[in-house]
């Protein structure tokens, strides 16, 4: 009986299906390839952690925290939470498992899935997934300028060029109050034109205010001071010196002053690379440098850098402006009868052993039938196996694209497929 399927994914939720899944294979690939080559090492944390890793690190007045995520109380009596981010887990398994003790600096990345309760839109989901990287112990520009560059190389990589870079410095602790109360100063006549929530970040964090995407804020926040105008001598120094560095890099940027990132943790660099194919959702990656958390999480005094790239906007970019080719079957076995059924499994398995994309036909189909899933498959070659094919040892081929065809030896079949 048809009709609406009894159960659906989850408001917010998707399930991803080939052939899509093939191009999110190759791009966890790609950056599996790139950031190995930059000495960055796979690391795996749960989805699962203590709140209050995320509400630390974040910032209990962040929308993530204050809204948007998944949490909890588990039959411990524990606060959990599905993690809406992956640094703060990261550092979290740094601090616990010592891994500071190892060569420095420590470079990481991982890949999976995040959760936030936040309201569905185009690529936006309430469970969607992110590449990152996080590098350790290094406090110099040149870590700042080689991540910038490797997540410029990975992007290359997939196929993304027409993508811009964008960089600023927030600064540090030591000159970042006083910018505070230079945005203090500046809101303090225009509280009444800001969105309650910026009302809220007013008193708690001004900077926040520089990240809303409500209009009005947007508006509001014209003209405000910028964090560069008030960076302390080190701060300036790094920032400057990153900037030699992209350039010695040939990574393209632009400086964008207004640019803050939404989370409690950020010092100093932070970068956001964007894309025009979006619309007003843009960013596909950003991160910057956060040197307190690992302290904060009761681990050594240990600057940071890391950046976190989203897959399904990545995807979405993908499909719009990449010619892409899906994976295809390299041989379609068609078998007529039992023993030429029994035959194309014995020849399937050996060609599998070459990691060759095999499909066999069903011997009691009509060869019309198998020729047909074939073409549906969109097999590069049909391999046709019935009696007298069985006596002379060969198959009968035909290439499905420019329907030349001709004869192989079984014994060859192999090299024919693969030009050997």
């Amino acid at each position: 009986m048809s009709g609406a399927p009894q159960y659906k994914t989850l408001k917010g939720m998707q399930d991803i299906l080939p052939p899509d899944t093939f191009l999110w294979q190759s791009v966890e690939q790609a950056a599996h390839r790139i950031f190995s080559a930059f000495g960055f090492q796979e690391i795996r944390v749960p989805v699962l952690e203590t709140t209050s890793i995320f509400s630390r690190s974040i910032g209990e007045q962040t929308d993530i925290v204050e809204k948007e995520m998944y949490t909890f109380t588990d039959k411990g009596g524990r606060s959990v939470s599905l993690r809406p981010e992956g640094t703060a887990a990261v550092v979290r398994s740094f601090v616990e498992h010592n891994l500071h003790s190892l060569p420095s600096p420590q470079k990481f990345y991982y890949s999976g899935p995040m959760f936030r309760y936040e309201r569905p839109q185009s690529g936006r989901f309430r469970q969607f997934f992110q590449i990152g990287v996080e590098a350790f112990s290094d406090p110099h520009p040149r870590m700042d300028a080689e991540v910038i560059s490797m997540l410029g190389r990975f992007l290359m990589a997939i196929g993304l060029e027409q993508v811009s870079f964008q960089i600023n410095s927030i600064g540090c602790e030591q000159c970042r109050p006083a910018y505070k109360d230079a945005l203090l100063l500046f809101f303090a006549d225009k509280k009444e034109h800001l969105c309650p929530d910026c009302v809220r970040r007013f008193d708690r964090n001004p900077l926040r205010i520089l990240d809303c995407k409500v209009s009005r804020c947007i508006e509001a926040r014209t003209g405000a001071p910028r964090i560069t105008d008030h960076l302390c001598q080190d701060c300036r120094m790094h920032f400057g010196k990153l900037q030699e560095l992209l350039v010695l890099l040939d990574v393209s940027f632009t400086v964008n002053p207004e640019m803050v990132r939404g989370l409690d943790y950020y010092t100093r660099t932070t970068f956001e690379v964007t894309s025009k194919g979006l619309g007003s959702q843009n960013a596909v990656a950003a991160g910057g440098r956060y040197n307190r958390l690992v302290k904060e999480f009761g681990g050594p005094d240990t600057p940071a850098i890391g950046f976190a790239v989203g897959m399904e906007r990545i995807a979405e970019l993908l499909k719009r402006s990449v010619s892409l080719t899906w994976p295809v079957p390299a041989a379609f076995l068609a078998a007529l009868g039992d023993t030429a059924g029994n035959e194309v499994l014995r020849i399937a398995d050996v060609l599998r052993r070459q990691n060759l994309w095999v499909e066999v036909g069903d011997c009691h189909s009509s060869l019309k039938s198998q020729l047909r899933r074939a073409d549906r498959l969109a097999a590069r070659f049909v391999f046709i196996l019935g009696d007298e094919e069985l006596r002379s040892g060969t198959l009968k081929w035909k290439n499905l694209a420019d329907a030349s065809q001709g004869e192989v030896k079984i014994a060859e079949l192999q090299d024919f497929l693969t030009g050997g």
